[in-house]
């Protein structure tokens, strides 16, 4: 795609979104499906896209930290310091909302999440669409996020009024999530931004306990089923060769695996993607090999969870 036509495509969502429709866009983390954020109908196209609960609030992206001091009826010192350490980025930090943000965005909660994404296609279209973007992963309700443009179109075909390809994602999955709406950080959703980077910038981060189903989460990603592929997922070693393997040190043999990198940052740069690829093999059943412990795995092993089948 030439540069001209790239302008050309970003400036044709911008005005998608003006006009309430809904757009797919590249993050550092996942591909996002966007509509205007203080447009209460465009935001509820895509709950009905996706099959999402209304208890799951969405995550609203801006181009710079004054738009998003402009969404939040308090900016603690916390959000401020956290702003200037990590945004651009991926990290997502929720704070008490103003009332021009609809209660759709939020689950009707009071607070919202606010993210400035360090994607260059993302922020061009932030920037030439001139408003606040709400964006959840471009993918149906729990099933795999999307890390290329093909995933979207597998996943949400017509839904999407334009896909902007921006090719794969750098970071893999989702945006740390951080509240500081309480006065005291808590982390709502491990991210490869850690706690123990974000306890760098503020101090002590507590930890959220896990979301009542049925109620409005604090954040995304809080459900107990999330990240799935259609195929059964599970951790452990294969007990069939009739299965796909996703490993990252064993040398195993099946009809298909894909391996990834042994350290926690390049693991969560392919996980999506292998698992995309696996899922269409039509096999029984991903196997995972358990990654290895430790706080830099969190993230990764919160999506793998997640993703595992009953």
């Amino acid at each position: 795609m030439t540069s001209t036509s790239k302008a050309d495509l970003i400036q044709e969502a911008a005005r998608l979104l003006r006009a309430g429709r809904l757009v797919a866009f590249p993050t550092e983390t996942v591909y996002g499906l966007g509509a205007h954020a203080l447009d209460a109908a465009a935001v509820r196209r895509i709950y009905e896209a996706k099959g999402r609960p209304s208890t799951s609030p969405l995550i609203v992206h801006v181009a710079d930290v004054a738009s998003a001091r402009a969404l939040a009826a308090e900016w603690p010192a916390s959000a401020q310091k956290l702003a200037d350490a990590f945004w651009p980025g991926p990290l997502t930090i929720v704070v008490k909302k103003i009332s021009a943000v609809p209660d759709e965005v939020t689950a009707g909660l009071d607070t919202v999440g606010l993210r400035v994404p360090a994607h260059p296609v993302a922020l061009e279209l932030l920037r030439a669409a001139g408003i606040p973007v709400a964006a959840p992963s471009a993918n149906r309700f729990t099933q795999l996020s999307p890390t290329r443009a093909e995933h979207v179109r597998e996943g949400l075909g017509d839904a999407v009024d334009l896909i902007l390809d921006g090719g794969p994602c750098e970071v893999g999955i989702e945006s740390t999530v951080v509240s500081v709406d309480s006065g005291k950080p808590v982390l709502l959703r491990p991210g490869m931004i850690s706690r123990a980077r974000l306890e760098e910038v503020v101090g002590l981060v507590e930890v959220a306990g896990d979301a009542i189903e049925g109620d409005a989460h604090a954040a995304p990603g809080m459900h107990r089923k999330h990240y799935s592929p259609r195929t059964p997922l599970r951790i452990g070693v294969p007990e069939t060769f009739d299965c796909a393997y996703l490993w990252h040190s064993s040398a195993r043999v099946t009809a298909h695996a894909r391996r990834l990198p042994t350290d926690p940052e390049g693991y969560a740069v392919g996980l999506y993607d292998a698992l995309h690829e696996l899922d269409r093999t039509r096999a029984q059943v991903i196997y995972v090999e358990p990654t290895p412990s430790g706080a830099a795995w969190d993230a990764v092993v919160d999506r793998l969870t997640r993703a595992q089948s009953a």
